[in-house]
């Protein structure tokens, strides 16, 4: 069994992901479960500027649209909602949301990086309120500018240890080391291997054990095939983790990272 935590649908050029590409890849690439979020939660592009409608879009009618892009197909997919925690906190619309669909919301999605908004700050409490009460675990992208780094969430997970968060990535674009060490000095905070060198997560479960690692693709953020090969071609790394990590470590730390663990973290 396979359970990929961190994917995507929604349009935020140059991405366009859909549910149909999600599914396609599930069953090419054998993935049983995925939880996704919405892109169109971002608030800035990658040049860190406002990102204007219609690829950018109020939280509610986000989380509308995914409910019912996702809705038929509950066997198979689940959502984690992208909150716009530049401009937006969850409202009372936002919890009648999660309360009418909590069979299908299975975690909240921070994206400090498009919203230029650490997650240890202060204004953000109430969205850990939220997850300790529907208990959803966090997961937040890491890496990419100086409030999107491992330390903040460190700080919010240390602040909140009813919470189960995830370090997306693990500080994307840097080689890991500062992510990896925070990983094991709380037993609520996780990783993840979206884009996560195979050598950085085998340390990971070296260090830790095989508990705190989640299997996370960003797919299919190169398209349908974003777990074979990326956008010019080349050997996607999720191959790696479908195959030669099997050499690398047990098959009961395999089985952890791939599935177990996030059905325990998932509730799934």
């Amino acid at each position: 069994m396979i359970i990929d935590t961190h994917a995507h649908i929604g349009t935020l050029p140059p991405f366009d992901m859909t549910i149909e590409q999600v599914l396609y890849s599930m069953d090419k690439y054998g993935i049983d479960f995925t939880i996704l979020s919405n892109i169109e939660g971002a608030e800035n592009d990658h040049q860190q500027n406002p990102v204007p409608p219609p690829y950018s879009k109020p939280q509610n009618q986000l989380l509308r649209e995914t409910i019912d892009a996702v809705r038929p197909y509950p066997d198979r997919l689940g959502i984690m909602p992208w909150l716009r925690i530049q401009h937006e906190l969850p409202d009372e619309e936002f919890v009648s949301l999660l309360k009418e669909n909590h069979d299908i919301i299975y975690g909240i999605k921070l994206h400090p990086f498009h919203s230029l908004t650490a997650p240890d700050e202060e204004r953000l409490e109430p969205i850990y309120r939220l997850a300790a009460e529907f208990e959803l675990p966090v997961a937040s992208h890491t890496g990419g500018c100086e409030q999107a780094m491992s330390p903040h969430l460190y700080n919010a997970a240390k602040r909140h240890p009813e919470v189960k968060f995830i370090m997306v990535h693990m500080d994307l674009g840097t080689d890991n080391s500062v992510a990896l060490d925070l990983l094991g000095k709380l037993p609520n905070l996780y990783g993840d291997t979206t884009w996560v060198p195979v050598s950085t997560t085998v340390e990971a479960i070296r260090r830790y054990g095989s508990e705190k690692m989640l299997f996370g693709t960003d797919n299919p953020i190169d398209g349908k095939d974003t777990l074979l090969h990326n956008r010019t071609g080349d050997r996607s790394l999720y191959q790696q983790y479908f195959n030669e990590l099997k050499e690398l470590i047990s098959a009961d730390d395999y089985a952890n990272l791939m599935y177990k663990n996030a059905q325990r973290l998932f509730g799934l």
